[in-house]
């Protein structure tokens, strides 16, 4: 795995070197802009004299004395002066001479005396100087006008909103039909085959430099015989499913329900109800009962599976069976299938050659074995099973005594190549800059059960109508890198083996991933699931969607920062990309169910064609997808708010018990910092004449890099490294902070608290670097 931990660190240096050395303007202490607000008052008298004297210059009097000499010279041998003229005094203004340029009521002018016979010709010549300097004005406003007006055009911006809207209107729901009905007939294929249709397609479209990457990985795949159940007490077996073990069975999805990188064998034990697995549901479960070498019967849900199968591992015991209750989810009575594997592949052909690893292929101790909410039922003889109103949970009657079990799993596994797809559009200005936009073009079911083509086709659709405009000579700003990845069901093999392999350049070129994993899963309201700092953009995204909602009581933005599965978790917990998702999700009907999106369910054939049959969710998901991306490959500015983000860090801060004032204190100079330096920001941002490339470009990498300071080593199992994405909304807490309260042998509460404020502590170093930008550049001689 790569470790990231000293490249955001010396990332935040870097920058700070690279920063200008200016004073910072607007950002002082009190003391520094009472100063300031002395110089303004200062240079405002200055100025005042200034035009008192420009007043008194000679210039004036030259412009009276060229006139004067256009009069008759009089023949008095007195002088010159004309002897109807009286002396002019000067006029008076209680205001004083400056205040003069302005008009004045109270103004008496003390020259009341009748026009002398020379000011006839006086007016005359003023007349003629009046005209003159009309006539240069008006040329001059002319000229302005006009050089302005090419200034304007000058720095108007691309035309980028007109691309947007172009590329929108290319996007339309017969399209992504066509090519979801093309992707699904590949599902029969062998994944070599899938991978060069894509490619072909692909380049057909007009994407530049597409390849296929090949990763050799091990794959866990079901044994060649079911797993089974036996019930002692009545010698009687059973599938995962619940059927008998002697009944034929035509279901096409038993043979799934496995578990991926389970350990492999045979186990004769009781089984306890441990509820959900929580620590506080096993401290209950071990004080009433010895769990040593017993199997489990676990609720999925609440938390990530593989944090709980670390505490069952941990108490001592020996085997699990996974359910779903059905008062969490409507999937409760089916069967489903669940990986182990945390990401990528954990083991090489040349371990597997060595003594003894043969046939290990295991990344738990468990015996993990996924089962149906009727089994459960019948094994913890329990009354109800998800029913009544208030829903009734299932448990295990305190009277009832434990059923013994034979659990039996034989899994299987073997190296096998696995393929990506990789397809770039280039960037014009900055082309060492990627925006990753990734599908999958595998699914943990196959053939007509197979999932993977709706977020192909969205893709898909999205490249042929970006292409079109590459065709009528446009280019995004920064590149856009499209990923289509293989043993994504397994474990995100394909993307974690192509980012272990492209690290290096990836932590210092990639600026976003975009997600399609599966954009619609289920009718309802639209979804965003983003990282902090790119709230802002889906919120602006989804309002100008939701504008265009038909019949209004449209339904406000859902944006959270929750952990979620999928190929983006290796760019948010390795490499801590930004990320951001739309979809149409499955919604659980409690809290307590979340992470059941880690169970893979076979869908509906029913519901396959009743779930979006004028594929209408299927083209607002392309378009808001296509909107994000654009903004993101096209902005000067990134849109990302550093501001976000430690607003987040308040609210995970706000309630938690393990709050301290110095962190508080942190969190709040955070806050402080990055709401300067989001204002500053906002000065590239809209205005083009402040988009020095340079400056811009830093100011860009401080935005990039922000999230990599809350990288953290060795999480708790399940959990991500990136510790700005929650595990569940009713609990938004730091997933670190209530691990060690929880299971203190994890990691001491200190230790914890010492992460989390090292991460507010670079963020906001790496903020103060970035606000160094933003020095007083009228130092600048230039």
């Amino acid at each position: 795995m790569v470790d990231t931990q000293v490249f955001h660190s010396n990332s935040a240096l870097q920058v700070t070197e690279m920063a200008y050395r200016k004073v910072r303007a607007g950002h002082g202490s009190l003391r520094v802009r009472d100063l300031e607000s002395e110089e303004l008052h200062t240079a405002s008298m200055e100025l005042e004299w200034d035009m008192e004297k420009e007043l008194e210059e000679p210039g004036l009097d030259r412009f009276q004395l060229e006139c004067m000499d256009h009069q008759p010279v009089s023949s008095s041998s007195g002088g010159g002066m004309d002897p109807d003229l009286e002396p002019i005094q000067p006029s008076v203004s209680p205001h004083g001479r400056f205040e003069r340029l302005q008009e004045d009521p109270n103004y008496v002018s003390r020259f009341t005396r009748s026009a002398p016979k020379g000011q006839i010709r006086n007016g005359t010549c003023l007349a003629k100087y009046l005209l003159a300097g009309m006539g240069v004005f008006a040329l001059g406003l002319l000229i302005g006008r006009y050089a302005f007006s090419k200034e304007q055009v000058k720095v108007e911006p691309s035309a980028d909103t007109d691309v947007l809207e172009k590329i929108v209107q290319g996007i339309t729901a017969e399209k992504i039909q066509a090519l979801q009905r093309d992707f699904d007939s590949l599902s029969d294929l062998p994944e070599e085959s899938k991978v060069k249709y894509i490619a072909q397609r692909w380049e057909d479209l007009g994407l530049k430099n597409v390849k296929v990457t090949n990763h050799m990985a091990l794959l866990s795949y079901p044994g060649p015989n079911l797993s089974t159940i036996i019930d002692t007490s009545r010698n009687q077996c059973y599938l995962p499913s619940g059927m008998r073990c002697d009944q034929p069975f035509a279901s096409t999805t038993e043979p799934f329900a496995f578990a991926a990188y389970s350990a492999v064998g045979n186990l004769v034990a009781e089984v306890v109800d441990v509820q959900y697995g929580s620590p506080e549901d096993l401290r209950r479960v071990q004080a009433s009962a010895n769990v040593t070498n017993k199997i489990a019967l676990l609720k999925l849900g609440q938390f990530p599976l593989l944090y709980k199968l670390s505490l069952l591992s941990e108490v001592g015991f020996g085997g699990c069976l996974l359910y779903v209750d059905p008062c969490d989810a409507p999937f409760g009575n089916k069967t489903f299938g669940v990986t182990l594997n945390p990401g990528g592949n954990l083991f090489s052909q040349e371990d597997s050659r060595s003594a003894g690893r043969d046939s290990r292929h295991n990344l738990t101790s468990l015996l993990v074995q996924p089962i149906s909410a009727s089994l459960a039922k019948l094994l913890l003889s329990a009354p109800a099973m998800g029913q009544g109103r208030p829903c009734i949970s299932m448990a295990m009657p305190s009277a009832s005594a434990r059923k013994i079990i034979n659990l039996t799993i034989e899994n299987q596994a073997s190296f096998k190549m696995v393929h990506n797809v990789i397809g770039y559009l280039k960037g014009k200005t900055n082309p060492d800059r990627y925006v990753l936009v990734g599908s999958r073009h595998g699914s943990w079911y196959e053939g007509a059960l197979a999932d993977w083509g709706n977020g192909s086709a969205v893709m898909t659709q999205i490249i042929a109508s970006m292409t079109a405009q590459t065709r009528a000579g446009w280019q995004p700003d920064r590149t856009i890198v499209f990923c289509s990845w293989g043993g994504t069901s397994l474990g995100n093999i394909g993307s974690f083996e192509w980012g272990k392999e492209n690290a290096v350049v990836l932590q210092s070129r990639a600026v976003a991933y975009v997600s399609l994993h599966s954009p619609v899963r289920a009718p309802g309201s639209l979804q965003a699931t983003v990282s902090p700092s790119l709230k802002q953009l889906a919120t602006d995204t989804q309002k100008r969607h939701l504008k265009s909602c038909r019949g209004g009581g449209c339904p406000g933005p859902n944006i959270s920062s929750l952990q979620t599965p999928g190929d983006l978790s290796f760019f948010s917990n390795q490499l801590a990309v930004p990320t951001v998702e739309f979809t149409y999700p499955e919604l659980p009907k409690t809290e307590r169910a979340f992470f059941l999106s880690e169970a893979f369910t076979p869908p509906e054939s029913s519901l396959r064609d009743t779930l979006d049959p004028a594929f209408e969710l299927h083209e607002n998901i392309a378009k808001i997808t296509a909107e994000a991306i654009l903004q993101l490959a096209t902005d000067p500015v990134l849109p990302f708010y550093p501001l976000d983000i430690a607003l987040d860090i308040q609210n995970k801060l706000k309630d938690d018990l393990l709050r301290r004032p110095d962190l508080l204190n942190m969190a709040a100079s955070l806050r402080e910092n990055s709401a300067f330096f989001q204002s500053e920001v906002m000065r590239p941002a809209n205005d083009p004449k402040e988009r020095d490339p340079a400056h811009v470009r830093m100011l860009n990498d401080v935005l990039r890099d922000l999230e990599k300071s809350f990288l953290i080593p060795n999480p708790p199992p399940g959990f991500s490294r990136n510790i700005l994405y929650c595990s569940s909304r009713q609990n938004p807490h730091f997933s670190i902070l209530k691990d060690a309260l929880d299971v203190p042998w994890h990691n001491s509460i200190n230790q914890s608290l010492t992460l989390v404020s090292g991460a507010i502590s670079s963020a906001d170093r790496l903020i103060q670097s970035g606000l160094d930008l933003f020095e007083n550049e009228n130092d600048n001689p230039n």
